[in-house]
């Protein structure tokens, strides 16, 4: 997002460190915690003070902008839990206004997500047990009728769980009208609890599980088997192949079927199609890493070229562009993305700066804390690089002083076109004296007139460590594949807020 679409009248504060910073506009400081906010503990922020915060900015911002982004994170950014909030959050501001049903049926993609939905709304309103849930929203009821309307009987069989909010209870709160004789039979069997168990690969694992086997050796190569047979079917997903690598590996499948998981995994339009969060092949690439299997290495090259492809499309970095990639290493930063994956916020930085680097032929590339450090990385190694990143962060000790990444190019008199920073954007100074990333900039600027500063804002707490009084300032919220794709807007004059609000509704 550019600065530049902000009020020209910074807004002077200071961020959790003390250090002087600026608050973002409304709708940009809403976008900014709805894309970094997994609902998990940040570094700063606890899950309930950054739902807090959210609710707070709703306040300030109108029915329109909140509708157009509670889709556009589901659609684009493909998170799930966030954008549920924001449509329950929506009908507790705008009671019986249509805008809340559309938001409520465009954001929910999958079965599972009507009883999601039904359950985040018993929260949000205080309500206990299934009965409470009889006076529910009019407009959530008439978004999530919309949405049964959408799925089939095998949909709504895959995500038939035994939760405290069921299907069934969801059917009979919403009352949706089938669209034909056929959907009503699916109603019906909803209502009857008469559900067809789904025939998925995941049932029929767990299938060969319960069995009995007069061996061990039976079970193990009856499971080999299967996984053969799954992968020859071509049932598994993307994402599911990229979570099950280790269990393929452990089922000792034979080379032929490991290659053809490598050929999936790498493969153009799989790659494309699968919309995964950089962090996902990261956190394969750790679980393969460690096996002591002979295929590991074929699979680790087979991520190193996924990731790659993941980012292959992106615009405005050519040969001939100059670039400084500088990751936070700094101990807000590491804390995990979600309350069960390994991925750190630091992990991400890292991954994004490596994403980015892969693209570049004239990078200069490091991590800052108490101090920068440039660390030389080959351009083909990603996943390998983000990992020697993290073996050496200890090196550059664990502030977050961002300024003397600048202070080191003007030193040096480094000319770069672009200059990027990874980061929760809690900029400061850990030494003594008056340096600051602001003065730094500026005296950067001095040399280097038509360079330009991209701040990827890895958690948004609100605040940036600069003034937006200039056009060379971008700031880029979350950790999707999608921030790529706002910068390709960025080199194109474009942002993030303008595409929300063409979002149709």
């Amino acid at each position: 997002m550019k600065f530049n679409i902000l009020t020209k009248k910074a807004n002077a504060v200071t961020n959790y460190e003390g250090a002087k910073a600026y608050k973002l506009s409304p709708e940009l400081e809403l976008y900014s915690a709805v894309v970094t906010a997994g609902l998990n503990d940040k570094f700063y922020e606890k899950n309930d003070t950054r739902l807090a915060r959210i609710q707070e900015l709703m306040l300030k911002n109108d029915a329109e902008f909140i509708a157009r982004l509670a889709i556009y994170t589901r659609n684009e950014m493909y998170m799930r839990s966030v954008p549920l909030v924001l449509a329950v959050e929506l009908a507790k501001l705008n009671a019986g206004n249509s805008i809340v049903g559309q938001t409520v049926n465009g954001v929910v993609k999958r079965a599972d997500e009507i009883t999601e939905l039904l359950a985040y709304y018993q929260l949000a309103n205080k309500r206990t047990g299934i009965k409470k849930l009889n006076k529910i929203s009019k407009q959530i009821q008439k978004g999530l009728s919309l949405a049964f309307n959408r799925f089939d009987e095998y949909q709504f069989s895959k995500y038939n769980r035994d939760t405290e909010i069921k299907l069934r209870d969801a059917l009979f709160l919403m009352h949706p009208k089938a669209k034909d004789a056929a959907q009503q039979a699916v109603f019906n069997k909803i209502a009857a609890n008469e559900l067809a168990v789904p025939y998925t690969w995941e049932t029929e694992l767990s299938a060969l599980g319960q069995a009995k086997y007069v061996t061990d050796k039976a079970k193990a190569v009856a499971l080999k088997a299967k996984w053969e047979e799954l992968i020859d079917s071509n049932k598994i997903g993307y994402m599911a192949t990229l979570r099950n690598l280790r269990n393929i590996i452990d089922a000792k499948v034979s080379a032929a079927h490991v290659k053809k998981v490598c050929d999936y995994l790498s493969n153009d339009v799989a790659v494309s199609n699968s919309k995964q969060l950089p962090f996902r092949f990261l956190a394969a690439y750790r679980e393969v890493k460690v096996l002591q299997s002979e295929f590991a290495s074929m699979i680790l090259t087979a991520l190193e070229a996924a990731v790659i492809k993941s980012v292959k499309n992106l615009k405005g970095f050519d040969e001939n562009t100059r670039i400084a990639i500088a990751c936070d290493v700094s101990g807000s930063m590491q804390k995990p993305v979600s309350g069960k994956s390994k991925v750190l916020l630091y992990d991400i930085g890292l991954m994004l700066g490596m994403l980015m680097q892969s693209k570049c032929q004239r990078v200069v590339t490091g991590m800052f804390g108490d101090t920068w450090k440039v660390i030389n990385m080959p351009n083909n190694g990603v996943l390998s690089n983000v990992d020697e990143y993290y073996k050496r962060e200890g090196e550059v000790g664990y502030a977050t002083n961002g300024y003397k990444v600048i202070d080191d190019l003007t030193a040096r008199s480094v000319i770069m076109d672009k200059v990027m920073l990874f980061t929760d954007c809690q900029l400061w100074n850990s030494n003594a004296g008056s340096a600051s990333f602001e003065k730094s900039w500026r005296a950067y600027k001095a040399i280097a007139p038509s360079a330009k500063l991209y701040l990827f804002d890895l958690a948004g707490y609100g605040t940036t460590p600069i003034n937006w009084n200039a056009n060379d300032v971008c700031l880029i919220s979350g950790w999707s594949d999608k921030v790529f794709d706002v910068l390709e807007a960025i080199e194109n004059g474009g942002n993030a807020i303008e595409k929300i609000k063409q979002i149709a509704l």
